[in-house]
């Protein structure tokens, strides 16, 4: 596991959410595009770049159509923007089994707090399809919002800036490594989540620790 565990007293933690809150399964696009489309979901899934575009499109310099411009262009497909958006959202598959018990027992000792890379069209969905388990967080940043994405040294900088907790005392969960060491090279606490285990045992690790 990447991270630092019982580095310094623990104030607040950052959870990701896709992949640690919500599975995401970006085969599920692949293969909505493909159906529509005419051809193999495997030669979508091969063409597929996190390019400049997507970047720019989580940073919010580009609109969910400019988006999918490219997307016409990279997968070599002519869709229409609704089809686009059809698979773009079928990427979340269901919460993560078992997470929501470890939240709502974390919040009880620290406040929660989530940070995701996402786009409008992505913001809007989950956050009205996951909404019971995302109102246990007091504060939901996004990259769309900040104009920044992780693991830029800013972006972690600006959400520690906003719960006024310094990065030491932040303890961030994505399941990225790069992402993590993003956090950890601004100083916070970060946990490589490759499934639930990882976030309770962390967490678990937590709450052995006296206070600081």
């Amino acid at each position: 596991m990447i991270g630092t565990p019982k580095a310094v007293p623990v104030d607040a933690l950052l959870f990701d959410l896709g992949g640690v809150i919500v599975e995401i399964d970006f085969g599920r696009a692949f293969a909505h595009w493909a159906g529509r489309a005419g051809i193999e979901a495997a030669a979508l899934q091969a063409r597929f770049r996190m390019d400049d575009f997507y970047a720019r499109h989580e940073i919010g310099r580009i609109d969910a159509a400019g988006y999918f411009a490219s997307l016409r262009q990279s997968l070599c497909i002519d869709l229409a923007d609704g089809e686009f958006e059809s698979g773009w959202q079928s990427i979340f598959v269901q919460e993560v089994p078992g997470i929501r018990p470890v939240l709502q027992a974390a919040a009880k000792r620290w406040p929660l707090y989530l940070f995701s890379n996402t786009n409008v069209s992505h913001h809007r969905y989950w956050s009205s399809q996951y909404a019971d388990v995302l109102a246990l967080f007091q504060r939901i940043f996004v990259s769309n919002e900040l104009g920044k994405r992780k693991p830029d040294p800013v972006a972690f900088h600006a959400v520690a800036q906003a719960i006024d907790v310094p990065p030491e005392r932040i303890l961030f969960f994505d399941d990225t490594p790069s992402n993590v060491e993003g956090a950890l090279a601004v100083g916070m606490q970060a946990v490589h989540v490759k499934s639930l285990a990882d976030t309770e045992r962390a967490i678990a690790r937590l709450c052995d620790t006296p206070p600081g």
